[in-house]
């Protein structure tokens, strides 16, 4: 039983250093593609795109991991974002990743649970950027990518997280 275990753990451990490392590298690779295309692919929120696949395939610890350090390995890495705004990321990721883990248990519906997690995330977010901006902390717009295109990716990171686990407790039953 104990080799079962041992087996067990090391295959999520192995899978959990795989997608750390492909978000890791993926993230990383983002401004310099945006630059090879002429195209920002950052509006496709693609820390939170990873932050969703640790959700649907790893484990809540690796995904914690993953919201707390993503923002800030690209701003040492590429120094983009900036530090603070890089902060402020973290902390909408985190808040993101928490939010949708209680609400998940509270009422058990995750295609809602995701979405209002990610809604919650963001009012945190752009409230923090308000008062960084408006301190003159932080020189840019307050949205720069379009509400209604974050509700998109928001929605399609909510019906990708539902399918997946929806087909994770089939296969448990």
């Amino acid at each position: 039983m104990e080799n079962v275990l041992a087996l067990e753990k090391k295959k999520v451990l192995v899978k959990n250093s795989v997608l750390d490392l492909f978000a890791v590298a993926f993230i990383y690779l983002i401004p310099t593609v945006s630059h090879l295309f002429s195209y920002p692919f950052y509006i496709f929120d693609p820390m939170r795109m990873m932050l969703i696949l640790a959700v649907a395939h790893s484990t809540k610890r690796n995904t914690f991991l993953l919201a707390l350090s993503l923002p800030l390995i690209s701003f040492i890495i590429s120094a983009h974002p900036v530090f603070l705004k890089a902060l402020l990321m973290t902390g909408e990721l985190t808040i993101n990743v928490f939010f949708f883990y209680l609400l998940q248990k509270k009422f058990s519906t995750t295609l809602l649970s995701m979405f209002a997690s990610i809604i919650i995330a963001k009012v945190f977010y752009y409230a923090g950027k308000v008062l960084l901006v408006n301190f003159s902390f932080l020189k840019m717009d307050i949205v720069s990518t379009s509400i209604l295109l974050q509700l998109i990716m928001a929605s399609v990171f909510s019906v990708y997280v539902y399918l997946i686990w929806k087909n994770k407790t089939k296969k448990a039953s």
